[in-house]
């Protein structure tokens, strides 16, 4: 059985004992997180929601939070001797998921 799940403004496939990077999410590490926003539920007989499923939710652990790779951000204009450089590391929190429970 698998879900796809919406959180951060993104949608991921998610499914039990899966290791998934979100964004940054509050919590400690170690501490459990409930899902409520379920989109779609996936196996033998699937249920899709308009737009959520009643009832279904996604039970995660957290495992870590960090920092993603730089990402460079450089701007040029050809012949003026001007340039801009601008780096950003993105916030991310990883989930392991416990369980998939349908409503």
């Amino acid at each position: 059985m698998y879900a796809v799940i919406r959180t951060g403004g993104k949608q991921y496939k998610v499914a039990q004992d899966s290791v998934l990077t979100v964004e940054s999410l509050a919590g400690d590490v170690g501490s459990k997180l409930t899902i409520s926003d379920v989109l779609m539920l996936g196996g033998d007989a699937p249920k899709l929601g308009a737009p959520l499923v009643k009832g279904a939710s996604v039970s995660c652990e957290i495992v870590e939070h960090g920092q993603g790779e730089k990402v460079i951000a450089f701007k040029k204009k050809r012949r003026k001797n001007t340039h801009r450089k601008r780096g950003h590391r993105q916030h991310f929190t990883k989930l392991k998921v416990l369980s998939i429970i349908a409503g």
